[in-house]
């Protein structure tokens, strides 16, 4: 019998704390700038367009398309052991931003670049919540 090992946990810092927030909340949201209307992602002290303090939190989509992924079949890592295939995926958002995750709800045949996919919350502890993405429905 294999024991499953503790995924690792997001530890909110300075500039993802709201981020990781509203996760909990099971929403996704992203920084937005207040000067020239980028997104940020992951979150930052400043724009990473234009380096503008001014920005806000806004409610993303949750909407994107696999833009890369990779799939693993085996279990590389302690805390990925009866979790496998282990799909990670670069997701581009419907604002523009890429954010990493992983797949759910999906066998590895059917993924492919350009699917259509949608955030989900995983409640993993009381403090903790992951995002992760599922085909679009």
């Amino acid at each position: 019998m294999t024991t499953q090992g503790q995924l690792a946990l997001p530890i909110p810092g300075m500039d993802n704390e709201e981020f990781w927030r509203r996760v909990r909340q099971h929403e996704l949201v992203l920084q937005h700038c207040k000067d020239c209307g980028a997104y940020t992602h992951p979150p930052a002290p400043t724009c990473t367009s234009c380096a503008s303090p001014n920005r806000e939190w806004v409610k993303a989509s949750g909407k994107g398309e696999v833009h890369t992924y990779v799939t693993t079949v085996q279990a590389v890592f302690a805390a990925i052991q009866g979790r496998v295939p282990w799909t990670v995926v670069d997701v581009q958002l419907e604002e523009g931003v890429h954010i990493i995750s992983n797949m759910v709800d999906c066998p590895p045949e059917m993924l492919k670049i350009g699917l259509p996919v949608e955030v989900v919350f995983e409640d993993v502890t009381p403090e903790a919540t992951l995002y992760k993405f599922r085909p679009r429905k």
